[in-house]
C-alpha cells in the first residue's frame, strides 16, 4: 500500500514537471506523458510490468466521464450558437463517414474482415477533446471564422457516436442478434432525454437550495457520477448524457460557479495526465513493430483522406471555405477516447487478426506527434489565424462569470484627486468606481461627484488572470526576513521574477532598484 501511494506520488510529480517542460517546447504536452509512461513500462527505464487491461478500463472510462461533462462544462453555447449545426453534424455525420471510409480501406487494404474493418474505423473515428482543447489554448491558436468553437464542439461531443459504433460492432462480431438502429437510437434517445433532465433538476436545485461551497462540489461530483450511471442502466449512452448535462449546467448562472469550473478544471487535467501516463505504461513498446506498418498506413490514409473527405462532405454544403476545411480536417486528432474504445474491444473477446490495442495506441501517437506539434503552423500556412479573435473566449469557464475586483482608495489631504470632480480624475477607461463612503454614508458617484478629504472610494476593475504561465505572489517580510533593510537590486530573486509593488502600511509603492525593504512590507512579485 505505501510502495503504491509512493509511485503515485512520484508519477503525478513528474507529470506536473513534464507539463511544464514541455508548455515551452511545440509538442502536445499529452505526448510527453504517454512517453513518460513507456518510460516506466516494462521495456522502459524502470521495467514496470503491467497489462491489467480490466483495471485500466475502468480507471480511463471513469476519467473520461469527468472529461466529457467539462468538455460539455466549458463549451460556451453563445459562442458556439453560429457553428453548432455543422459542430452537431461533423460529431454524427462526420465520425459516422469517417469510420466507414477507414473501415473500407482496411478491409481492402489490409484483407481484414469487413466487421473487424469497421470496428477498427470506429475506434478511431472520434477527435480528442483534451488535445485539441490543449494545444487551443496553450499555443493562442486565434482562428478565423469560428473554427475554434467549432473544433471544440465536435471533438467536445463526437465520442459517443465513436463509442456507439464500437459497441454494436462488438455486439455483432461476438455473434449477438441485434437490432443496430434500435440500439443506436435508443443509446441516443436515452442518452439525451437523461442528460437534459440531470443538466435541468442540478441548476434548479443549486438555485433553489443553499448549499455551501464545498457542498456544491461535491453535490456536482455526484450528480455527474449518477447521470453518467442510470443513463447506461437503462441503456442510454453514458457519455452523451454526461455532456449534455455538462453544456447545460455550464451555461446557466449558478451561485459560486468559478469554484466549480476550477475543481473540475482541476480534476480533468489530473484525470488526462493520468490516462495517458497509464496507457503509455500498458503499452509494451516491443510488440509496436509489428503494428507500425499498418498503424502508418491507417494514420495517412485518415489524416490525408478519410477525414478530410468527411469534413468535406459535412461541411462544404455551408459554404465552408476550403481554408477551413482544410483546417478542420487537420485539426482530428486522435487520443485517449480512442484507446479505451479499444481496450473496450480488448475485453469483448472478439477475434481480431491485430492486436487493436497496440495498433490504436500507434495511431493515436502518430496523430498527436505529427499533426498536434504541426497544428500551428497548418493554421498559419492556411492564413486562418486572426489576431483580433480570442480563442480563450470559446471556453466558459472563462467569461461566463465576470471576474471583477474591488479595489479601495482613500483620499488624504495629500491625494492628488482632492477636490477634483468624478469626470477629471484619469482613472483609466477599464476602471469604474463604484461607490464612495463620506462620513458612514454610501454615495452612488457620476461624472459631477466632488471628491473632498476622508473619502473612501472603491473602485472595480478586471481581476488579473494567469493566461501565459505569469501568476502574481505575495510575500510578507517579518524582522527576521533575510530581505529587511536591503534594497531591491541587492536582494536575490529567481531568474524571470520581479517585484512589481510594495505594500506598507496604508502606502502603495511601484519600487525601483533603490527602493529599501522595511519590516511588515508586503512584496508583490510577479513569477514566469
Amino acid at each position: 500500500m505505501t510502495e503504491l501511494l509512493l509511485f503515485i506520488g512520484i508519477v503525478m510529480t513528474a507529470c506536473i514537471l513534464m507539463q511544464k517542460l514541455t508548455a515551452k517546447l511545440p509538442i502536445p504536452s499529452l505526448l510527453a506523458f504517454l512517453i513518460l509512461g513507456m518510460m516506466f513500462g516494462v521495456d522502459g527505464l524502470f521495467k514496470i510490468s503491467f497489462d491489467n487491461y480490466q483495471m485500466s478500463e475502468i480507471i480511463c472510462s471513469v476519467s473520461l466521464i469527468f472529461i466529457m461533462f467539462y468538455g460539455g462544462f466549458g463549451t460556451s453555447f453563445k459562442a458556439a450558437k453560429p457553428v453548432f449545426i455543422r459542430s452537431s453534424l461533423m460529431a454524427t455525420f462526420g465520425v459516422l463517414l469517417t469510420a466507414g471510409l477507414t473501415g473500407l480501406f482496411v478491409y481492402f487494404v489490409l484483407k481484414l474482415d469487413l466487421l473487424q474493418s469497421l470496428l477498427i474505423g470506429s475506434v478511431i473515428a472520434s477527435t480528442d477533446a483534451a488535445s485539441v482543447f490543449g494545444i487551443l489554448r496553450s499555443k493562442n491558436l486565434n482562428l478565423k471564422d469560428n473554427t475554434a468553437s467549432l473544433l471544440e464542439v465536435e471533438s467536445g461531443s463526437n465520442d459517443p457516436m465513436s463509442y456507439m459504433l464500437t459497441i454494436v460492432l462488438c455486439t455483432l462480431m461476438s455473434g449477438q442478434q441485434v437490432s443496430v438502429f434500435a440500439l443506436l437510437l435508443k443509446q441516443i434517445l436515452f442518452g439525451l432525454a437523461l442528460g437534459y433532465i440531470s443538466g435541468k433538476c442540478t441548476a434548479k436545485i443549486l438555485k433553489v437550495f443553499h448549499i455551501a461551497e464545498q457542498g456544491k462540489t461535491i453535490f456536482m461530483l455526484a450528480v455527474v457520477i449518477m447521470t453518467y450511471s442510470i443513463s447506461s442502466l437503462v441503456g442510454g449512452n453514458g457519455y452523451l448524457s454526461v455532456y449534455i448535462a455538462g453544456i447545460l449546467l455550464g451555461n446557466t448562472r449558478l451561485p459560486d460557479k468559478r469554484s466549480l469550473v476550477h475543481f473540475f478544471d482541476t480534476l480533468t487535467s489530473m484525470a488526462q495526465m493520468m490516462i495517458f501516463f497509464l496507457l503509455g505504461l500498458l503499452v509494451t513498446p516491443s510488440q509496436l513493430p509489428e503494428v507500425f506498418g499498418p498503424a502508418l498506413m491507417i494514420t495517412l490514409f485518415l489524416t490525408l483522406v478519410g477525414r478530410p473527405a468527411a469534413v468535406f462532405l459535412t461541411l462544404f454544403p455551408f459554404g465552408t471555405t476550403f481554408a477551413q476545411v482544410g483546417l478542420v480536417s487537420w485539426s482530428g486528432l486522435r487520443g485517449v477516447a480512442s484507446i479505451v474504445f479499444a481496450i473496450t474491444a480488448v475485453l469483448s473477446n472478439v477475434a481480431l487478426d491485430y492486436n487493436i490495442f497496440n495498433l490504436v495506441f500507434c495511431i493515436v501517437l502518430l496523430s498527436i506527434s505529427i499533426q498536434g506539434t504541426l497544428l500551428p503552423k497548418v493554421a498559419q500556412v492556411l492564413d486562418m489565424i486572426d489576431d483580433s479573435n480570442d480563442v480563450l473566449k470559446t471556453f466558459n469557464d472563462y467569461q461566463d462569470e465576470s471576474n471583477i475586483r474591488f479595489i479601495k482608495v482613500h483620499i488624504d489631504e495629500l491625494h492628488p484627486w482632492m477636490n477634483m470632480k468624478l469626470s477629471e480624475v484619469p482613472i483609466p477607461k477599464d476602471f469604474l468606481v463604484v461607490l464612495i463612503l463620506r462620513d458612514k454614508k454610501e454615495l452612488i458617484p457620476n461624472g459631477s461627484t466632488l471628491i473632498e478629504k476622508g473619502d473612501l472610494m472603491v473602485i472595480a476593475a478586471q481581476e488579473f488572470n494567469d493566461r501565459q504561465n505569469l501568476s502574481m505572489q505575495e510575500i510578507i517580510v517579518d524582522k527576521n526576513h533575510i530581505w529587511v533593510n536591503q534594497t531591491i537590486k541587492d536582494i536575490a530573486l529567481d531568474k524571470g521574477n520581479l517585484v512589481i509593488m510594495i505594500k506598507r502600511k496604508d502606502d502603495t509603492i511601484i519600487p525601483l532598484g533603490k527602493t529599501k525593504i522595511m519590516e511588515d512590507d508586503t512584496l508583490v512579485i510577479a513569477r514566469h
